[in-house]
């Protein structure tokens, strides 16, 4: 009966890559890939010491090195709301829970969520800010991701290599305006501060 069972759960692996990849095409950007130094072939290591990774604990160890660099999931699938919005959107326990009902159920992170009251599979996780701005800057997300076609990479970095995601740019405003500048956009105080 346990070798019936290695090849069925080999399947469900196989039909969940397969769904992943499907997402990742409809998904894919239109503007192409950005520009990153991680090669096609990119598998990240299993086992990651998170003892001296930059970037806050999270509540879930979450690998953005797993999802957008090995299986090369577009940042929108989780961040649905990069394009529409001034915030990117964060993925509820239904998002994350889309695949991993059927993929990485052994896994001891994914086993957080399945051990969280699911009552409201609606929630969000109480994911830990990582870039945090001063009150007085906003900085919309649908300007420059659908508006201007700004890949995430531009400003969070290489975050399909990174296991723990962590403050790539300073995000200052000198910062901000050197890239305005640069695209020849608007320099306009009330663009970011109103």
């Amino acid at each position: 009966m346990r070798t019936a069972v290695k090849p069925l759960s080999e399947a469900v692996k196989g039909a969940a890559c397969v769904v992943l990849a499907l997402v990742a095409a409809c998904r894919a950007d239109p503007r192409g890939t950005p520009p990153t130094t991680t090669p096609a072939d990119f598998v990240a290591p299993v086992n990651v010491d998170t003892t001296g990774l930059p970037g806050p604990v999270q509540p879930v160890f979450y690998r953005h090195d797993v999802h957008a660099g090995q299986y090369k999931m577009d940042c929108r699938y989780c961040h649905y709301a990069a394009e529409v919005s001034l915030h990117p959107g964060m993925p509820t326990m239904r998002t994350c829970m889309g695949c991993h009902s059927i993929v990485a159920g052994d896994n001891p992170e994914v086993q957080k969520f399945r051990d969280a009251d699911l009552s409201d599979p609606n929630q969000s996780v109480k994911w830990v800010r990582v870039h945090v701005l001063p009150q007085f800057v906003h900085f919309p997300h649908m300007r420059h991701v659908k508006g201007a076609g700004i890949t995430c990479q531009t400003c969070h970095g290489p975050v399909q290599e990174m296991p723990r995601v962590y403050q790539y740019s300073s995000l200052r405003m000198g910062w901000c305006l050197d890239c305005h500048k640069k695209n020849k956009v608007t320099l306009d105080c009330t663009a970011c501060h109103y």
